[in-house]
């Protein structure tokens, strides 16, 4: 049994649905006239590769997606997918590495684009050194690990709301990448029990968290509490570099602060 393969047309009206845009407003966005984009969607032309990835620029497009939609219109891809490992990424590597480690003594780590575990600081130890074996067994994924009654679930003090922030979050990425993977993780960490402090305990709204949604781990040294931001490399052109992903927690209390400089002293 064979499947079509969409055509190039069918996946720029995918994107642009998933988007939200009418074809006007994607024509006004990209400076073309919606005749012709209507042409190009139901296959009575056939966009150059200029137009290919002029369209997919305006459209946020991930690179993996962009290279698809070249190939679906008859063209090469134009982003290359190299290992993380590879000679080539050598420089970006390197780079990840030292924000990793200069962030310490706090934890810092990075993933992919399905949010498996690439590097991580010597400080994440303090985040998962009680977590069951089986969800550090590569690939370890970390809204799992997060999320998981064996993992980080059961010491996470505001779990409603941590579990609510990566849910949401993850559920962004889903409406912008259109990855079946994701939707798929997605619906698993649904499907995840909650742990005992969190059964019948509703999630506070988000704007009750202040500047951010917080992190609050218990911990041998008290509770500690983290917020997150977010890192990523901004002009990256190749597929793997562009989907990888810096997380780094900074304290969010001078108790916090002082705690992780004892924990880590020896890392």
């Amino acid at each position: 049994m064979t499947t079509e393969r969409p055509t190039a047309g069918a996946l720029l009206r995918h994107w642009r649905q998933r988007r939200r845009l009418s074809q006007m407003a994607l024509a006004l966005e990209a400076e073309v006239s919606q005749r012709h984009l209507s042409c190009l969607e139901a296959g009575r032309a056939m966009p150059s590769r200029a137009m290919v990835l002029h369209l997919a620029e305006r459209l946020g497009v991930p690179l993996r997606e962009r290279n698809a939609l070249l190939v679906a219109a008859g063209f090469a891809p134009a982003y290359g997918e190299r290992p993380l490992q590879a000679p080539a990424l050598a420089a970006a590597r390197q780079a990840m590495e030292r924000i990793l480690h200069g962030h310490m003594p706090h934890p810092a780590l990075a993933v992919d684009r399905h949010w498996n575990l690439l590097s991580a600081n010597a400080a994440i130890g303090v985040l998962i050194g009680e977590v069951a074996e089986a969800l550090m067994r590569p690939p370890v994924n970390v809204l799992r690990l997060s999320l998981h009654p064996g993992g980080l679930a059961g010491r996470i003090l505001n779990f409603p709301e941590w579990r609510a922030h990566l849910l949401a979050r993850l559920g962004h990425e889903v409406r912008a990448s259109s990855d079946p993977a994701l939707l798929g993780l997605l619906e698993e960490l649904k499907a995840l029990p909650l742990p005992p402090q969190a059964r019948g305990v509703r999630a506070a709204p988000a704007e009750e968290s202040g500047i951010a949604v917080p992190l609050r781990l218990a911990s041998e040294a008290g509770p500690l509490g983290f917020i997150s931001t977010t890192t990523v490399f901004g002009t990256a052109v190749d597929v793997t570099l562009s989907e990888v992903t810096i997380e780094a927690f900074f304290p969010a209390d001078d108790a916090t602060a002082s705690a992780m400089a004892r924990l880590t002293a020896s890392a």
